[in-house]
């Protein structure tokens, strides 16, 4: 089984090494002195006491690779939007791409039901990008729930969490999920299974659409967000606004809002992906994470007067700090 990571960052990076200890045959897409180091060296990854180094083709280059049986997206939204063109040559006529990024997919209506056929979302795919270059029949729905960062170039650390969740799209079983899932039980990754992978994408997000920017805007820690009067009561605002819409369009999920936010204060003193990105002066994924929801809200015909005030101020706030839009102005105005 062929499998490229396109983004060996910290999950990609991971996901390489404990495949290729599973057996599969793993490539990586990366770029920087990331990419020279895992030439140089291998692509090491500390877990728990112990480091496994892993020899693997890196390049920055698709048309090195040539077609894959699985390609895994592992970037942010908008560096994914950026490189759709980009990795076409990795794409066979069998080729399953599998999207491991959070928020809102790019193909979120694909396979819902004829009364969303054709429908799109702007806020996370401009232009139709990623749509017209991989084509939504490709994709396999992921939710990714370890945490790792890169110790050093060519160095993965991990830090918690071994967990995948995958999906169809149209909500079906699938043998090509099946075999991913498998590959990755024997590299000593856990995935799981879902009729309807939405459902998962949203109880991931539901957190992530509130506590990221709110942290993002405060510099408060994930423990404080949660249980701060002020910021608790934001954050749950944020959420019931997004449970009705992501209900709307036939998601369902399996924890109530007090669970969630109880669940984010558990994890302590974290500094959200978001607050982390603005500390160190790197574009800030809102729009999947939020703009999306946003989106979506319109489509339905559902206010969302506190999702709309946090992510005017976060949008501005990305602005001031050069940190956001993350699109072109060029190419979409809702941004700009």
């Amino acid at each position: 089984m062929k499998i490229c990571i396109y983004g060996a960052g910290a999950i990609g990076g991971y996901m390489a090494v404990m495949l290729k200890r599973g057996g599969a045959d793993v490539s990586l897409i990366a770029r920087g002195a990331h990419l020279q180091a895992i030439r140089d060296k291998g692509l090491a990854l500390r877990l728990k006491d112990e480091e496994f180094v892993e020899r693997l083709p890196a390049t920055s280059d698709p048309n090195d690779l040539g077609p894959q049986d699985y390609v895994v997206v592992a970037l942010k939204a908008h560096q994914a939007w950026e490189v759709a063109e980009h990795m076409t040559p990795l794409l066979g006529e069998q080729t399953s791409v599998v999207t491991a990024q959070n928020g809102v997919p790019w193909w979120y209506f694909h396979g819902l039901g004829p009364d969303y056929e054709g429908m799109r979302l702007n806020s996370v795919d401009p232009q139709d990008r990623q749509w017209n270059a991989i084509g939504p029949e490709r994709v396999i729905g992921a939710t990714v729930y370890p945490a790792a960062e890169i110790a050093e170039p060519g160095v993965i650390k991990h830090i918690y969490g071994d967990q995948f969740g995958l999906g169809e799209p149209d909500r079906s079983e699938s043998e090509r999920v099946r075999n991913l899932a498998t590959a990755l039980e024997a590299g000593g990754l856990r995935p799981r299974l879902y009729d309807d992978i939405r459902n998962d994408i949203w109880l991931k997000l539901w957190g992530n659409l509130c506590f990221n920017p709110i942290s993002a805007l405060t510099g408060a820690t994930l423990d404080i967000v949660a249980t701060d009067e002020g910021t608790r009561g934001l954050a749950r605002n944020m959420m019931l606004e997004a449970q009705a819409i992501g209900e709307h369009f036939g998601a369902s999920f399996r924890v109530d809002v007090e669970r969630r936010i109880n669940g984010a204060a558990g994890v302590g003193a974290h500094r959200t992906s978001m607050l982390q990105d603005v500390d160190k002066g790197r574009p800030i994924e809102l729009d999947a994470l939020l703009t999306s929801v946003q989106e979506m809200g319109r489509l339905a015909k559902i206010d969302t007067p506190f999702i709309d005030s946090v992510l005017a101020l976060a949008q501005q706030m990305g602005r001031v700090k050069g940190l956001y839009p993350v699109f072109p102005e060029s190419v979409t105005g809702q941004n700009a």
